[in-house]
Parts: structure tokens; C-alpha cells; sequence
């Protein structure tokens, strides 16, 4: 059963990091089909009624209203800082998604999807054709992941594979094209989604 307030979606995007197989460019701030990879997540997630949406990363400017901008402390400490310093600032929703800054297929029906995929466990992940899970590509019970953020210790360069792996975790796959868990690490990654 989720806790806090049942049905209620808040959004957490990790838009950190050095990008280094993309040579330092920003990379959530790149351009698919002439929108920044970034701002098609945070549209994603609004059009799915998440609020807040909390961006984690360096202020970059052009958010819409009420999208909130934090830092992980510390600054460059890794996606479970990252999560942690986002879930932090989400209130009391009862979801939470946690996704990548770099998903140029990202859309509101994806979230929807893992949405109804939840039931009563404690996250609901995409998985991709070969069966890997997605990390940054799910959806949470955020009393349940902030309950592991709090017992994982110390969180600088920490694994999101560990800090969900003792969770209850249902694995959704994406049935049609333009997989939403798909991202963007290098320059092929970007030319295969068309840039």
C-alpha cells in the first residue's frame, strides 16, 4: 500500500553529471528535434500532473513556473546524492518519478503507464529488450525510497542498483516504438534519436 498521499505524483530529474563520452557539452540542455532533452522530460512529467518537478543540477534557466532547481551535496556526488537532494524536495506526494535529464522520448503516457504498473509495490521500472532495468526510468512509493536514501549511509558515489535492490520492484515493458527509457550518452546515441 503507498504510503503518504495515495495516487499523488511528483517528479525528480537528475540533470547532473560530467557528460564525458559527449566531450563536457551539457548534455540534458542538447536539442532533439530542436526541444532540449531536459525540458522534454520536465513537459513529460507536467502533462502527467506531477508537482512538484524538482530538476537537480546546475540552474540553467528556461524552467517553467513551478519547476524547482536544487543541488546534491555534494555537488557532482552521483545519481544517489542526486535522488536524494530531489526526494527531498517533493513534499509528501505519494510517487515519485525518477528519471533521467537525457530521454528524448519521454511523454506523460509512459508515466501513466508505470502509474498503473505500481499497484502496491514499492517502484515500477521500464525495462528494456534485453530485460535490463531501467534505474532512471521509474516510478517510486516516496515514503518507501526515501526510507532507503535515509538507511544507505553516506550517498556521495553511490549505486542506484544498490539503493533499490532489497525493494519490491514490478518491471514494465514499453510496447511500441520510440522506447521512453531510451538516452542519450553519446554523439551515436543522439544521431540514432535524430538529432
Amino acid at each position: 500500500m503507498l504510503d503518504g498521499q495515495l495516487g499523488t505524483l511528483a517528479a525528480v530529474i537528475l540533470a547532473g553529471g560530467r557528460a564525458s563520452r559527449l566531450h563536457g557539452r551539457d548534455k540534458p540542455m542538447i536539442a532533439v528535434g530542436g526541444v532540449p532533452m531536459l525540458a522534454r522530460v520536465v513537459r513529460a512529467a507536467v502533462e502527467a500532473g506531477a508537482a512538484p518537478v524538482v530538476v537537480v543540477g546546475p540552474e540553467r534557466g528556461g524552467m517553467p513556473a513551478g519547476v524547482r532547481v536544487v543541488r546534491e551535496e555534494p555537488a557532482g556526488g552521483g545519481p544517489v546524492a542526486a535522488a536524494a537532494a530531489g526526494v527531498a524536495g517533493v513534499g509528501q506526494a505519494g510517487v515519485v518519478a525518477l528519471l533521467a535529464s537525457d530521454l528524448p522520448y519521454m511523454s506523460a503516457q509512459a508515466l501513466r503507464v508505470l502509474m498503473d504498473a505500481l499497484g502496491d509495490a514499492d517502484g515500477a521500472l521500464f525495462v528494456d529488450e534485453d530485460g535490463r532495468r531501467q534505474l532512471l526510468c521509474g516510478v517510486w512509493n516516496r515514503a518507501t525510497l526515501q526510507r532507503a536514501i535515509h538507511a544507505f549511509g553516506d550517498t556521495g558515489g553511490g549505486s542506484l542498483r544498490r539503493l533499490v535492490k532489497e525493494l519490491n520492484v514490478v518491471e514494465v515493458r514499453w510496447d511500441g516504438e520510440k522506447a521512453p527509457y531510451v538516452d542519450c550518452d553519446t554523439e551515436e546515441d543522439l544521431r540514432r534519436v535524430g538529432l
